[in-house]
């Protein structure tokens, strides 16, 4: 449908990716590899069109990771007076947060499951939590089976965006690799914007939340489905083995005229690592060849939910309600900024790079975070101190989304080697999700405790570290193939 079709695998000899290149010898083979790296500077990009609909339905799992963050914000309210727990604050935490348990569950399996099934199963089997736990938690009648249905679409949605961020960064061509991780950050804004706009009749049909829970599962459907019809990760199959098979599908997502050359980078780096086991292990990705990267890929998610975008999304109803800004139209703004952002962010990755709008995204959110200590100020009159509150929360959510926002979840998959890169996505999205946990558990209690200045004064001074961080230990992958990034760090010492 979208290009060659694809042939059975048994059509196919399955053998080692180490015992393919005895064909030639190694003298041989790096003198053709090098032959072929020079043709590709001769050669033009490959067209972004056949990469494109494997990569829209890859996002299609973003889109329902956003829409379940947000499905439960407006009918929260008619939730617990129809399932009986109205009022009880704790009832209603659990059912906003235990989809964070069900998600850092999903997320410590991701890597296992991508690299054992494969980046189209891994999709397939995000989708199968998130259809089953949708409609259990349309049908509920109870808190409990409510919080199972939860639990089971959060298991879903640890499990999608490292394999989204996996599958984006190898099927797309190096050339617009920035601009098609973006989607993911787009397409989560467009989850989050549609629970809101599904949501709105809850206050005026009852059990409309049944509804906003059932709707999700068409998407979810259309994302197994789909992926029928999707190219598998090159990478992955060569890892497998299955070398005709990669082949075939560099030819569907770059066009026969680059498979030479990508297939003979691929090679490069089994011949660079030909003394690594094929297991990965968590020992190595805490103390071996690769520690360091998987050091950056860490520190980077705790700095992203340590800056307090978490704790702007879950409570800037308060602060635009406190502005006498409906909360309906304040969740449209932030929505509306975000995904701005995310669309300035896609326009910018290609052309000035990860890095720089890294560093200018945790700047701006640093400043956005000092108007918000400005504005708890006593010699502020109340209305310049609401306009610096509501206008830092835009700011913020706005620069967030141009860079701290997409960045990680596109140059972690691009730095690291493609042994280690399922596993290093889990380990990282992990971290993710036990920081986002704890920052959601918290940050009442520290606002009661700090006050808002203190506290915001820290998300600001995290803000700054972020930058020095990235400033000293992020390394540009613009425009790099990711076979000629893994040689460059490979030939570091």
């Amino acid at each position: 449908m979208w290009g060659l079709q694809r042939e059975t695998s048994s059509m196919y000899k399955r053998t080692s990716s180490r015992d393919y290149s005895p064909m030639l010898d190694v003298e041989d083979s790096s003198g053709l590899i090098e032959n072929e790296m020079n043709n590709e500077m001769e050669t033009t990009n490959p067209s972004w069109k056949c990469s494109l609909p494997h990569v829209l339905v890859a996002t299609i799992s973003s889109f329902l990771f956003g829409y379940h963050l947000g499905v439960v914000n407006e009918p929260l309210e008619s939730i617990s007076s129809d399932l009986g727990f109205s009022g009880d604050t704790l009832a209603e935490g659990l059912v906003v947060s235990v989809c964070l348990g069900g998600a850092f569950i999903g997320s410590l399996f991701s890597g296992g499951v991508a690299d054992g099934l494969g980046r189209r199963r891994a999709f397939q089997l995000c989708a199968l939590p998130m259809i089953l736990g949708a409609f259990v938690s349309g049908l509920s009648n109870s808190l409990a089976v409510m919080l199972l249905g939860r639990f089971l679409v959060g298991t879903g949605m640890g499990l999608g965006p490292p394999v989204a961020a996996l599958y984006v960064t190898e099927v797309s061509p190096a050339f617009v690799r920035g601009t098609y991780g973006s989607f993911i950050q787009i397409a989560t804004c467009l989850g989050l914007m549609a629970a809101l706009f599904i949501g709105i009749p809850v206050h005026n049909i009852a059990g409309w939340w049944r509804v906003c829970f059932w709707v999700s599962t068409i998407p979810a459907a259309v994302l197994a489905l789909g992926m029928f019809l999707c190219a598998e990760s090159p990478q992955w199959l060569f890892k497998q083995g299955k070398i005709a098979e990669a082949e075939a599908e560099f030819e569907r997502l770059l066009g026969g005229s680059h498979v030479k050359t990508a297939m003979a980078e691929l090679h490069q780096l089994d011949l660079d690592r030909t003394d690594e086991p094929d297991a990965v292990s968590i020992s190595e990705l805490l103390y071996g060849r690769h520690s360091r990267v998987v050091f950056i890929g860490s520190t980077l998610f705790a700095l992203q939910q340590l800056s307090g975008i978490n704790a702007v999304f879950y409570f800037s109803s308060t602060v635009f309600k406190s502005a006498g800004v409906p909360s309906d139209l304040g969740n449209i703004f932030v929505g509306v900024s975000n995904l701005f952002g995310s669309l300035v962010a896609m326009v910018l990755m290609d052309k000035v790079g990860r890095k720089l709008l890294l560093l200018w995204s945790f700047i701006g959110m640093a400043a956005a975070m000092a108007l918000q200590v400005g504005a708890t100020s006593s010699y502020l009159p109340h209305y310049s101190a609401l306009c610096l509150s509501v206008g830092g929360t835009l700011v913020f959510v706005l620069t967030f989304a141009l860079g701290a926002g997409p960045v990680p979840g596109l140059l972690l998959p691009e730095i690291f080697p493609s042994r280690i890169r399922a596993k290093a996505m889990a380990f990282c999205m992990s971290v993710h999700w036990v920081i986002n946990f704890f920052v959601g558990l918290l940050f009442l209690r520290l606002l009661e405790q700090l006050g808002p200045r203190l506290l915001y004064s820290m998300f600001s001074t995290f803000c700054l570290m972020a930058v020095m961080f990235v400033k000293r230990n992020v390394i540009e992958t613009k425009g790099k193939t990711l076979q000629e990034i893994e040689i460059s760090l490979l030939a570091k010492p």
